[in-house]
């Protein structure tokens, strides 16, 4: 009598470790309940009501082994429903230089830009790829962070005349030129422009479908900012890391340069947070404890792919976006008029003028835009608890 149920609790061991397997997905992501995974219901039902206590909350979905476990979205939009990057672009853009590296069309991170950049044979040529990419390579910085160049029609030529004043790999700065420079470093070495090398080389292999890469008026692509995709479609390159750079099989990004991405290189000012985080490799480190390391792709009003590479957790949060589908080439138009203003007020008077009506959207005006209703302010209160509740899903 007691092997009468043996054939039933092997059934039950042998489905278990499938559930536990790691697994990629297909053209669409398996949903499973957390307790499948052996992780607490209430741990992400927690978490999902952090996220959407703030209003500008568009999307939360939840993965562990590579399957959904919790998602929600606010009124009005759907899991097809596509959200902007912002800064969240850096992270993709930057592990082209991976990729680059294991194929030997960059030779190392500590090589000067100079080699590949003949426009940095001036003061710059100290500067490296890796100071650019750790957000350290001392080129001039004002407190705009450079985000006036969003509203050039070149943007490229506005980052090529940014000069050194600084010493390189003495001091974090968050300078949206250095993730703009590596665009044309990856020209320089494959020919093709970076949207290009990000659609062959990362998405298509990691099935990644139904996106926007957004380039400047003058063709370059934008990669400080600006992919457009569902919060599912952004998991999968959180998915992509939380696998050492490995999907199904294919080393997409070579484990060695997830593994050094991972790591702590600067602290970060306190900017938004109490809560301690870092900085590495175009990458933001939001926990590194022995219990606990979540690294995440961050941008500017509080979208965020988070990454539990030791737990194969990943957890994206995007904000409300205008759903409609205009182009990927920025156009400013009429609204080229205020950028002298400064970021904020361009911002501010772009936002009435659209509102109102005064200027639409259209042939002249075409820009990734969060209004009002998706920029971030009680998730950046409650962002401790947030990680915290990322913590335990785990415990």
């Amino acid at each position: 009598m007691q092997f009468k149920y043996l054939p039933l609790l092997i059934f039950i061991s042998i489905s278990t470790q499938l559930i536990n397997a790691d697994s990629f997905p297909a053209d669409e992501w398996e949903v499973i309940s957390p307790s499948d995974v052996g992780v607490n219901n209430s741990s992400v039902e927690s978490l999902i009501s952090i996220a959407f206590d703030d209003s500008a909350t568009q999307a939360v979905v939840i993965i562990k082994n590579g399957k959904i476990i919790g998602e929600r979205y606010a009124d009005g939009f759907n899991k097809n429903s596509h959200g902007t990057s912002w800064s969240m672009a850096k992270s993709y853009y930057a592990a082209l230089i991976g990729i680059s590296l294991e194929r030997g069309e960059i030779s190392s991170l500590d090589d000067p830009v100079s080699m590949y950049l003949d426009y940095f044979n001036d003061s710059r040529k100290v500067i490296t790829i890796r100071d650019i990419l750790n957000m350290s390579s001392g080129l001039n910085y004002p407190d705009h962070q450079h985000e006036t160049m969003f509203f050039k029609s070149d943007q490229l030529k506005y980052s090529k005349k940014i000069k050194l004043q600084k010493e390189p790999n003495t001091l974090f700065e968050y300078n949206n030129v250095n993730s703009m420079l590596i665009g044309d470093i990856l020209y320089k070495v494959t020919g093709k422009k970076a949207d290009t090398l990000l659609k062959e080389r990362i998405l298509d292999p990691s099935n990644t479908k139904n996106y926007k890469l957004w380039k400047d008026e003058a063709g370059n692509t934008l990669t400080y900012c600006c992919i457009d995709m569902s919060a599912r479609e952004y998991s999968r390159f959180g998915l992509l890391f939380a696998r050492n750079g490995n999907w199904n099989g294919n080393q997409i990004i070579p484990k060695s340069y997830v593994d050094e991405t991972f790591q702590v290189v600067w602290e970060t000012p306190n900017w938004f947070t109490d809560h301690k985080r870092y900085y590495s490799m175009h990458w933001w480190v939001s926990n590194y404890t022995e219990e606990s390391k979540i690294f995440n792709a961050s941008g500017k009003f509080g979208q965020y792919i988070f990454v539990d590479r030791e737990n194969d957790i990943v957890v994206t949060r995007i904000t409300k976006y205008p759903q409609r589908d205009l182009g990927d080439i920025q156009k400013w138009g009429p609204l080229k008029t205020f950028s002298w203003l400064g970021v904020k007020t361009s911002i501010v008077i772009s936002r009435f003028l659209l509102d109102t009506g005064i200027i639409k959207e259209g042939r002249n005006v075409v820009t990734p835009v969060t209004l009002e209703e998706g920029e971030s302010s009680k998730f950046y209160k409650n962002y401790q608890d947030f990680i915290e509740g990322i913590t335990a899903l785990s415990n």
